[in-house]
């Protein structure tokens, strides 16, 4: 692939705290090169598939995958349209929010055999992140080789992930789209930024949610990802209060498709307390999120791993009997407590397999994930993730077998494929 369009990578994000440190550092990092391209990392702060756990086509009717139609929330639950429980156990796809304009990988592989791989894992859901300058007429997909992928020759960002968005659905994998960041360069604080007005932000979510309005296995939008450093929560101030701009954006998507999900995230922190971008939701206690559209509401977070940074609590003595408490703390007594779905949208790391503290948190993750049937989208499907690789290895097809062996352990089915998938 040239050098010249080489694709961006996602490196994890650090607390507040480590990024002041090392922001200046991140701003010049330079290029590394990775499986034969140049790529560059915005550092803030064996061939053949697992036989792990796959699912059938004919699986729509088993426990977890729920029937057709929109869904809504009763409680602690996301429910179909029968009012019967469903739960997402998925994977995260990035790439359009960088320079590429189209999920990363396609430089080397057919954007079909990587969603038949991901269905055959047993993903029921990809969160599928984009960048908003991906809509502009300016925006020309990069990173794809064409003599594998003919059929995206010539097709905008926009048209490339309808197909992405089609060709997952077909297969019964759900989509949440999910608003990462407000152009290609990086994330933002808030919800808008100097590239990125508020009404437009609001404009592409109407857009999006009238686009996919259609298709009901398109269940919802995560209106922004990892709110933080200016970001508040429930204090009333236009410019700041993510909970008042949720609710407006929610109302507004609701407005053209009152089908969606409307996913919420949390922020950095709580009064003074430091957590994961997009990760601390004790606000909703006093502040939830309220939409006209009652019963749309799931709560977001992200929590990483030592691997990301090494949080004074994973040097605990109780390591890791302690987390329960830290996560029940700051996202999970949402969900505990019934007062709304809740969906761990990213967590990732390296290290699944052994005793490294990476590996025991992660399989701790899952073990507490399992037990309450909390919904969760996997960081990530791809390899090229600074500090956590992917559920694929750097080749861009073998599947790392530790991974999907922990992954296994808590999985729901997909819905039935669609004819000819």
């Amino acid at each position: 692939m040239d050098q010249n369009n080489a694709p961006t990578t996602e490196t994890k994000r650090a607390p507040r705290s480590q990024r002041l440190r090392f922001g200046i550092a991140a701003a010049v990092v330079a290029a590394a090169a990775v499986g034969g391209t140049v790529t560059a990392f915005a550092v803030n702060n064996s061939d053949g598939q697992s036989a792990t756990t796959t699912t059938t086509t004919t699986a729509a009717k088993a426990s977890g995958a729920g029937a057709e139609g929109p869904l809504s929330t009763k409680k602690g639950d996301i429910v179909d349209s029968d009012g019967k429980k469903v739960v997402l156990t998925g994977v995260n796809w990035f790439g359009f929010e960088t320079g590429t304009y189209a999920p990363h990988g396609l430089w080397t592989r057919n954007w079909e055999s990587m969603l038949d791989q991901m269905a055959k894992q047993g993903f029921n859901t990809m969160r599928l992140p984009y960048a908003n300058d991906m809509f502009k007429s300016s925006a020309k997909p990069d990173g794809i080789d064409y003599h594998k992928n003919p059929d995206l020759k010539g097709l905008t960002p926009q048209q490339i992930m309808d197909k992405i968005v089609k060709g997952a659905t077909d297969r019964g994998i759900r989509v949440i789209l999910d608003q990462h960041r407000p152009d290609q360069y990086g994330q933002s604080e808030l919800w808008y930024s100097q590239s990125l007005s508020e009404k437009q932000w609001m404009d592409d979510w109407v857009k999006l949610a009238k686009r996919y309005k259609n298709n009901d296995r398109v269940i919802g939008a995560d209106l922004h990802n990892e709110p933080r450093g200016q970001a508040t929560w429930g204090d009333g101030n236009p410019k700041t209060d993510w909970q008042l701009a949720a609710t407006k954006a929610g109302n507004a998507i609701h407005k053209v498709n009152k089908n969606w999900l409307i996913f919420v995230e949390g922020t950095d922190r709580h009064k003074n307390e430091q957590f994961w971008w997009g990760g601390d939701l004790q606000g909703v206690k006093k502040h939830p999120v309220k939409l006209n559209e009652s019963n749309k509401v799931v709560y977001s977070a992200h929590d990483y791993g030592p691997g990301v940074y090494n949080q004074n609590w994973f040097m605990a003595k109780d390591f890791p009997k302690n987390m329960p408490a830290i996560w029940e703390k700051h996202w999970a007594y949402i969900k505990k407590q019934n007062i709304a779905p809740l969906l761990l949208g990213e967590f990732g790391g390296k290290k699944t397999a052994g005793k490294s503290s990476e590996a025991v948190w992660q399989n701790a993750l899952m073990d507490y994930l399992k037990k309450h049937q909390i919904s969760y989208t996997y960081w990530t499907w791809n390899p090229d993730s600074g500090d956590t690789g992917g559920v694929l290895k750097n080749d861009w097809k073998t599947i790392d077998k530790n991974k999907m062996k922990m992954l296994a352990k808590y999985q729901t089915p997909l819905l039935e494929a669609k004819k000819g998938k």
